[in-house]
């Protein structure tokens, strides 16, 4: 986690306990009598707890200011009234999770995510889905971004209009709430989107900009003028360079420059600006008070912009959300942060600390994955994993097959050197065998923001259509569809066993097909995103419990695996530790806790596989072993053979 440094450690903390003193008899006179006093005391004990590192780095960001401490005095006063609105149901799940702060590192968390529309059509109607969710084992709900967008270009709901209305299709603030509760009730923490690098140009901040209120324009990045943009641009890349050439849109209408790194209407914020940084404290906590448990931090790499640098992972963007981090331990200790940064695996790294986010996506994890699966061949995946996997204690990966977004290959370079790849060559190489172009492959995708010059791509389409069910089900070949099935199921087996969160994307579990639809809607026309964006086929998934159809076979398989998760203590809050298998195919790790022990192997080729039975028992594995998953014994005397694309998870010393 990045720190601050070049401040005198005794000086922040004389400052910081002084400044307290002088502002707490101020936040009691204003707040103190408007809740009761045991409640206040608890509010308090948790301020003097966490205001030291507030104050930390709240001085490292903003303390240059002439008016640091009225802004300070600001933060404070909008942290303690947005926390005196907190409900009280939710005060209580506050009081659990101070008692049980990892709360989220049992193995009972098993995620999913959806659009609200797709899944259930609006906020009222995935209330009546809920059985659907406790049925499966879901005890973690990700609802992709739901709050007020513009119509058309909206970039999926990322271009947000406003933190406390939701998108009217979908309901209203009261609908969202609803559900929160209702989620809550049945054991499932709801887990949104926090976009908080820029906000559509449709925001009523954006909105007051363009009329030429400076205020508002100070919460954005504005010039006068392509001096200060091209000097930025000079060491900075292009995101998107299709659609959208440099980081910055002119406005005629107010005549600058503005900060757009991702689309034209989306206006990056200004988190130079402390006046800035108190709104969205405001708006992080209420999203808190609405019963969110989890908050997705989107885009955190691009939080804070330097001259002479490619303005991401700064060590500001770290503070920013540190900073964030302790408000939410002081006013909302239940909700806990999870970064998104699709950069280099050691940055994303970066980002996870209990003081920063406990909670990480795993990208790499994902990328590899299906590098294993088109080349058969497990190194890349394990040696990234024995080197990348530890995190700091009290935190968890976000283990997912696939997300609403597309399949980048974002993994480290090092990592593919290392087994005499060509880092370029892989690259395209997977690009070319996941869209089909490749000789043999099983795999149905799209390409998305393809390079032609280059080959560089990112790939669209279901976890089912790339594991090769789409090809088989129309060539009608039983031998392919079972082996897709088992691609299927492994991949889904490694998120489930492995340590962290796994992460389902809604429709996966019951093997969705691409869907075509989307060219015939001309604002999504070009997006190929929208391939694996299609409504979820409630028709489809009644044939769930029918173990004779795709379907059933797909859906208990994964059904399976994390009831195997969820009652197995090997599990629980466990150690991961991976090991070579002996076999360039087989990808094996143990879960440990405390007496209790797996060991789980995957073989990711199409063919039988064999591994010495001599290492087995150097792993401290016995003759006789039983696979919790498959439901077997098995022994292996000279040998264990392994089925193509089959997942044992074996009881260690069984």
């Amino acid at each position: 986690m990045n720190t601050v440094r070049n401040i005198d450690p005794l000086w922040l903390q004389k400052e910081s306990a002084t400044t307290l003193a002088r502002l707490l008899p101020r936040l009691e006179a204003g707040f103190q009598e408007q809740v009761d006093s045991a409640e206040w005391e608890g509010y308090v004990e948790r301020l003097k707890r966490h205001f030291p590192g507030l104050f930390e780095r709240l001085y490292a960001l903003y303390g240059e200011k002439y008016d640091f401490f009225y802004h300070l005095e600001n933060i404070l006063k909008s942290t303690t009234r947005m926390w005196s609105q907190r409900p009280d149901e939710l005060r209580a799940l506050d009081a659990m999770r101070e008692v049980n702060r990892e709360w989220y590192l049992s193995n009972r968390m098993v995620g999913a995510m959806c659009y609200v529309d797709l899944f259930a059509g609006d906020l009222q109607n995935l209330r009546a889905r809920i059985p659907y969710l406790t049925e499966l084992g879901i005890t973690y709900l990700h609802l992709m971004p739901l709050f007020k967008m513009p119509e058309g270009d909206n970039d999926g709901g990322y271009a947000i209009s406003s933190y406390r209305e939701v998108y009217a299709p979908l309901g209203t603030m009261e609908d969202l709430q609803a559900l929160a509760t209702e989620l809550r009730h049945h054991g499932i923490s709801l887990v949104l989107d926090f976009i908080l690098n820029h906000t559509s140009d449709e925001h009523d901040w954006a909105k007051s900009s363009l009329a030429g209120d400076a205020d508002y324009q100070a919460y954005y990045r504005m010039y006068p003028d392509r001096a200060l943009p091209d000097a930025y641009e000079r060491s900075m890349g292009e995101i998107f360079p299709e659609d959208h050439p440099g980081a910055f849109t002119y406005r005629n209408r107010i005549k600058k420059w503005i900060w757009t790194t991702f689309n034209n209407y989306q206006w990056d914020l200004n988190y130079e600006n402390p006046a800035l940084f108190n709104q969205m404290l405001e708006e992080m906590l209420f999203l808190a008070n609405q019963g969110v448990e989890i908050l997705r931090l989107d885009a955190v790499a691009f939080l804070w912009k330097r001259l002479g640098t490619d303005c991401q992972n700064l060590p500001e963007a770290h503070w920013v959300i540190q900073a964030f981090n302790a408000i939410a331990s002081i006013a909302a200790p239940a909700m806990v942060f999870k970064s998104e940064a699709i950069v280099h695996p050691d940055e994303v790294k970066k980002y996870i600390g209990v003081e920063e986010c406990p909670l990480s996506y795993h990208p790499q994890l994902m990328a590899l994955l299906w590098e294993a699966l088109a080349t058969r061949d497990v190194r890349v995946l394990f040696n990234a994993m024995k080197d990348d996997f530890n995190i700091p204690a009290g935190c968890a990966w976000i283990n997912y097959v696939r997300s609403h977004d597309d399949i980048g290959w974002a993994f480290a370079d090092e990592d593919v050197i290392a087994v005499d790849f060509d880092p370029g060559e892989h690259r395209r190489f997977l690009t070319d065998f996941y869209t089909g172009r490749y000789p043999g492959s099983f795999a149905r995708g799209a390409p998305f923001q393809e390079n032609k010059q280059t080959g560089d791509a990112r790939i669209s389409g279901t976890s089912a259509s790339l594991c090769g069910l789409d090809k088989a089900l129309e060539e009608k070949d039983e031998a392919e569809i079972e082996l897709a099935i088992k691609r299927i199921l492994l991949l889904h087996g490694v998120i489930v066993t492995l340590g962290g969160i796994p992460l389902l994307y809604i429709g996966d579990e019951i093997g969705t097909l691409n869907n075509q639809d989307y060219e015939q809607d001309n604002t999504k026309l070009g997006d190929t995103r929208w391939l694996h964006r299609s409504a979820f086929d409630w028709e489809l998934a009644e044939q769930r419990g029918d173990n004779q159809s795709v379907t059933g076979r797909i859906y208990q398989g994964i059904l399976r695996l994390i009831q195997l998760r969820q009652q197995n203590p090997a599990f629980d809050n466990a150690e991961t530790e991976f090991t070579d298998s002996g076999n360039k195919h087989v990808f094996s790790f143990f879960r440990s806790n405390n007496q209790y022990s797996v060991f789980i192997l995957a073989n990711f080729s199409e063919h039988e596989q064999k591994l010495e039975a001599r290492r087995l028992r150097m792993l401290g594995l016995r003759k006789t072993m039983v696979d919790l998953f498959g439901g077997h014994t098995i022994t292996a005397t000279r040998e264990l053979v392994m089925a193509p694309y089959q997942i044992l998870v074996l009881s260690r010393g069984a």
